[in-house]
């Protein structure tokens, strides 16, 4: 009998600390109507050309003992590209550029989150018209979870970064520093909301 009571416990113990170490972890999807990507790049040297690309989607687990175990995967939609130019959003959805036809999506998947300081810094693999690098972005986030429309929880948080044309070997009809620079600065805005 008192063999049964101390399995009882035992298997009532393990049961609740599995239920502690599920509870530390939750699911959010990336809200797509409040989240986007904006970049900008030098035009000639002398100008800044400024765009965003949209269609945004994607889950983060967020580990909430350790965000350093935290994962993000995203997806966003090249088709969407705009710098406020039909000539040139023309010109950047050609197989010049994105491609859109053949890469209607690029991707971002998360494969560690370090402290830099005071800071974190998402690290992953980028997919750009084909073509996967790493990439290291600065996080500003994730926001105190709050109530939002309807009572869902929303959180969200902002990735900046840079990356090299010749890395990606993007645009490379156009040579980097005759119209476009080489280098492409970005911020994620992203607003996500908790999976119930």
């Amino acid at each position: 009998m008192k063999l049964r009571f101390l399995t009882a416990v035992a298997v009532t113990g393990l049961s609740l600390a599995g239920t502690a170490l599920q509870a530390q972890t939750s699911t959010w999807t990336i809200d797509t109507a409040h989240s986007a990507i904006n970049f900008q790049t030098k035009h000639l040297a002398v100008s800044t050309v400024r765009g965003s690309i949209t269609g945004v989607k994607g889950s983060i687990v967020l580990d909430e003992k350790d965000i350093t175990k935290s994962t993000v995967s995203a997806t966003m939609e090249s088709s969407t590209v705009t710098t406020s130019n039909d000539r040139r959003d023309t010109h950047l959805k050609s197989p010049d550029f994105f491609d859109v036809a053949k890469y209607p999506q690029l991707s971002f998947k998360s494969t560690g989150i370090k402290r830099a300081g005071d800071k974190l810094q998402l690290v992953g693999d980028l997919t750009v018209a084909g073509v996967t690098k790493s990439i290291t972005l600065d996080l500003d986030g994730p926001a105190p979870p709050q109530k939002g429309q309807g009572g869902k929880i929303i959180s969200g948080f902002s990735a900046t970064g840079s990356l090299s044309r010749k890395d990606f070997d993007f645009g490379q009809k156009t040579p980097a520093g005759a119209a476009i620079s080489n280098e492409i600065k970005f911020t994620i805005d992203v607003e996500i909301d908790k999976v119930p």
